[in-house]
């Protein structure tokens, strides 16, 4: 699944939540943007260290979890 290489489940970081890797920045902060209708470029802007692979790999993560795919946490 293209998106485990871009999402991390670390319980160290954010307490458990899945983040973008090598990042804090919370799948659900990105989720929650693009369901008010933000555009990518303007997601993109706010979080610079973020890659459009990023935002869809976050997109590509929730589906799975909504479709209860088996997620694995790193280092659980």
């Amino acid at each position: 699944m293209i998106f485990l290489e871009r999402i991390e489940l670390d319980p160290k970081v954010c307490n458990g939540k899945p983040v973008i890797k090598g990042t804090r920045i919370p799948v659900s902060v990105i989720i929650e943007q693009v369901a008010e209708g933000e555009s990518w470029d303007k997601i993109l802007t706010g979080y610079p260290e973020l890659t459009r692979d990023d935002i869809h790999a976050a997109l590509l993560y929730a589906r799975a979890s909504l479709e209860h795919i088996e997620i694995k946490a790193v280092n659980a």
